[in-house]
């Protein structure tokens, strides 16, 4: 489901829009907050130097200091007598609360890190919020920068398959007909390949991983949201989707393998996704997805 640059194809970037739309609401002074926070969430347990903060968080020292400022004087940092930083209790009470609007992501942590022990592939939770999927639960420490708690993804053609292999056939038109032209006899095939095998592949062409990483660089920079939504639109036509059975091959870049997550009426709420990011034989592929599977379906049996 995952729309990566992984070391299957030789880089680890991500690749097609996070959210490839608005962005002209953008607020920098909330995206430097978010910047700092995200840091410090990332290393729980340790204190970082204002230096440390300012190389990882791009900011200037006078924007990263102003900002730790505000925040330790909040609660949500915490300043020890070396000057370092770390994330404050008001945070930690804030993420308490919100874990109540995920409860699957608590069911599911023994078997996701059941999982990542049997295979040692890195493991998330993906969760359906609307149109929208939510990466709620990681095991593991995937190569994919964009793969933690909170990341957001549009439920858009041509990932996040596995949510709409197995919806009515009246969603899994309308999701196809919002589709690249070029792509939806390729993804109908994809959908009905999913439905067979039970999950889904994500993987890149080799010989498109250096215009990837450039075309990925140039979205990420300070662009308007129409050269964004083109640029987008150039990565998603430069993906392979998936893989169809004539196409596998002695080995196969595999960079995630998502299997659904179904609730009490069998529509699919979540998927489990493991992270290889790697060449797999066909038959370690098969493996690597019936254990997958086996992992989604302990899930929605609960």
């Amino acid at each position: 489901m995952t729309p990566t640059i992984g070391r299957a194809a030789g880089a680890g970037q991500e690749a097609t829009a996070d959210s490839v739309g608005e962005v002209g609401a953008a607020s920098p002074p909330t995206q430097r907050v978010v910047k700092v926070l995200e840091l410090l969430s990332r290393h729980p347990t340790d204190r970082l130097s204002l230096a440390r903060i300012v190389r990882e968080a791009g900011l200037s020292r006078a924007t990263a200091h102003a900002v730790l400022t505000q925040l330790t004087a909040d609660g949500w940092t915490v300043r020890d007598d070396d000057g370092c930083y770390g994330i404050g209790l008001r945070l930690l009470t804030v993420a308490r609360r919100a874990e109540a609007a995920f409860p699957l992501r608590r069911t599911a942590a023994p078997h996701l890190r059941a999982l990542f022990e049997r295979t040692g592939d890195p493991v998330f939770l993906a969760e359906r919020d609307g149109d929208s999927i939510v990466v709620t639960e990681v095991v593991g420490n995937p190569s994919a920068g964009w793969i933690r708690t909170g990341r957001r993804l549009p439920l858009a053609p041509p990932v996040c398959r596995e949510f709409v292999a197995w919806a009515p056939e009246p969603a899994r038109q309308a999701w196809l007909a919002t589709a690249d032209p070029v792509h939806r006899d390729r993804l109908a095939l994809v959908l009905a390949e999913i439905r067979a095998r039970g999950y889904s592949v994500e993987r890149l062409v080799d010989d498109s991983t250096p215009m990837l990483e450039v075309l990925a660089g140039l979205r990420d920079s300070p662009i308007t949201a129409a050269l964004r939504a083109q640029l987008g639109s150039v990565i998603t036509e430069l993906i392979t989707i998936d893989y169809l059975p004539d196409e596998l091959g002695p080995e196969n870049a595999v960079v995630t393998l998502a299997a659904p997550v179904r609730d009490a009426r069998g529509a699919v709420v979540a998927a489990v996704v493991s992270c290889p990011d790697t060449r797999l034989s066909a038959a370690a592929l098969s493996e690597l997805g019936s254990a997958t599977v086996a992992a989604a379906d302990r899930i929605s049996a609960l």
